[in-house]
């Protein structure tokens, strides 16, 4: 009898507490229950199968033959759509949970669904210094393989659970971005069925205008079915230098001369008030001083932006050898901070030891659990945001950022955008040096609004001829958001195969204007 009257006793307490705190505030600030018991495990069993069956397909070499017999089922549901008078848009079958964006796709629900499993990593080729993978490779399955045998990509984006679909598609950096651009611009070959069910490959060279417009398109403009990408001859260590820095002008100014450094292999800087940052750089070794060695990818280590505070805490410099693999995953285990506010606790040593081996949960099934009601208040307290803006206007960026939404940490991170043609290039014939400036968070800014202060923001990074990632909620209507990209190519190339009606423009794909 009494457990049943402390279970009846604990349950009206937590009732009482639900009603004087508010429903919304539970479901924010105490999800960390469900995900402990439930999503935890299931991530850790999603992430075993996905490994093991990667090893398993890449070791038997069945991907290859197994590759044409899937785009030919590709090609067959494009043209059976097609013949039955393609009477809606097409999308891709992948449902819209699975994605990294936390955005919703619901035109997967009225669309044609092409399914299209593709998740491979087809051939190494280590002569040409390519790797060949299909859309659904994730950066995971890259890094196990690649760093195994000697090789990685030169921009390797940061979560485990980015595609190279998505990174394409859509786009991706990484703190070796001033180097060499953004993900798509390590790549020299797609290949895509397009809206007539034909078969094409593209390069700088062959069908250029079509390699150029496909970045950024969000499968507007046929199915992306492989890739060809630049690998790199990989070390065995990054060598990372810590250093912290005080007021805005100096940050800006030490972040913008580290980003210049050709002898820099990454620039990276965490930002943690409007007057505090640490910036780092690295640099590729074999070796390594073994004192200094930190693996900060084990499970039971401190999150890597706690670990980098402490630097600014202490207000001293350091200096680590950090394992490849762990470097290229330093913010997985946290999805870069956003795990704090899921798992108040997540950082601290008694959780970390008993359990941060199955951190992180996945973001996708953290999507699907969420609920319509948690989905909305997500959407109105919290961002999620990167904007990608000319380093010349950084400091004009950090002060609109802490003016219009007041999260902290902020990330930064360097990347050359070349003067190519497409939808996203700088204003002259010249590479500019641009900077992304991750978000993410809930906003400490008084009364917001996401609408009113996230079009505040979108219009400040057009003005400066920035450009805002399209995984993220977009507020801009149509005229405002080909103000922001050029669509020239693009809507040249959408009239020439074929696309308007077999696919959705980009921006009726992704902007909220267009789905409200």
């Amino acid at each position: 009898m009494e457990p049943a009257v402390s279970l009846a006793v604990c349950a009206l307490l937590f009732l009482l507490w639900v009603r004087v705190k508010g429903l919304e505030f539970v479901l924010i600030h105490q999800r960390w229950v469900f995900v402990c018991l439930f999503l935890l495990p299931l991530s850790l069993i999603f992430d075993i199968y996905y490994y093991v069956r990667a090893w398993v397909v890449f070791k038997l070499s069945s991907a290859p033959r197994l590759h044409e017999q899937r785009v030919r089922d590709i090609q067959k549901q494009v043209r059976e759509w097609k013949e039955q008078g393609s009477k809606t848009f097409m999308c891709t079958g992948r449902p819209g949970w699975l994605t990294v964006s936390l955005r919703v796709g619901k035109y997967k629900k009225t669309h044609k669904n092409i399914m299209i499993n593709l998740m491979d990593i087809l051939e190494v080729d280590t002569k040409k210094q390519i790797v060949r993978v299909e859309p659904l490779v994730t950066m995971g399955q890259v890094t196990a393989l690649l760093t195994s045998i000697g090789w990685t990509l030169p921009v390797l984006p940061e979560l485990d659970d980015l595609t190279v679909g998505g990174l394409i598609m859509g786009t991706g950096i990484e703190s070796s971005s001033h180097k060499y651009g953004l993900f798509q611009h390590i790549c020299t070959a797609y290949e895509l069925v397009l809206a007539d069910g034909s078969f094409v490959r593209c390069t700088p060279m062959e069908n250029s205008d079509l390699f150029y417009a496909v970045p950024w398109s969000c499968g507007t403009l046929g199915f992306l079915v492989a890739a060809e990408i630049r690998i790199i001859p990989a070390q065995k260590y990054i060598k990372l230098r810590f250093e912290p820095v005080r007021g805005l002008e100096a940050i800006c100014d030490k972040f913008t001369y580290e980003s210049q450094r050709p002898e820099n292999h990454f620039v990276e800087g965490l930002l943690y008030s409007l007057e505090e940052a640490v910036i780092m750089t690295g640099v590729m070794t074999d070796e390594a001083e073994p004192s200094k060695l930190n693996s900060i990818g084990n499970y039971y280590k401190p999150w890597f932006f706690r670990h980098v505070e402490n630097y600014l805490k202490t207000n001293r410099e350091g200096l680590e050898y950090i394992p490849l693999r762990h470097y290229y995953h330093r913010h997985t285990r946290s999805i870069f901070w956003e795990l704090q506010d899921i798992i108040p606790f997540g950082n601290n040593p008694i959780f970390r030891y008993l359990f941060g081996w199955m951190v992180p949960p996945k973001i996708s099934l953290l999507k699907l659990t969420q609920g319509e009601t948690l989905r909305k208040l997500y959407e109105q307290h919290h961002v999620v945001q990167d904007m990608l803006v000319p380093m010349k206007c950084l400091p004009q960026a950090l002060h609109t950022f802490h003016n219009d939404i007041h999260v902290y940490p902020i990330w930064l991170c360097p990347f050359i955008l070349p003067s190519q043609p497409g939808l996203v290039h700088p204003k002259g014939d010249e590479a500019e040096l641009y900077v992304d400036i991750g978000a993410y968070g809930e906003p400490r800014v008084k009364h917001f609004e996401a609408r009113s202060c996230m079009r505040q923001l979108e219009k400040f990074v057009r003005s400066v001829h920035g450009f805002q990632m399209l995984y993220a909620d977009c507020y801009m209507d149509r005229e405002e958001f080909w103000e922001m990209f050029d669509g020239s190519l693009y809507h040249r190339l959408r009239k020439q195969l074929g696309c308007q009606d077999a696919f959705p423009e980009v921006y009726d794909k992704i902007c909220k204007a267009a789905r409200h």
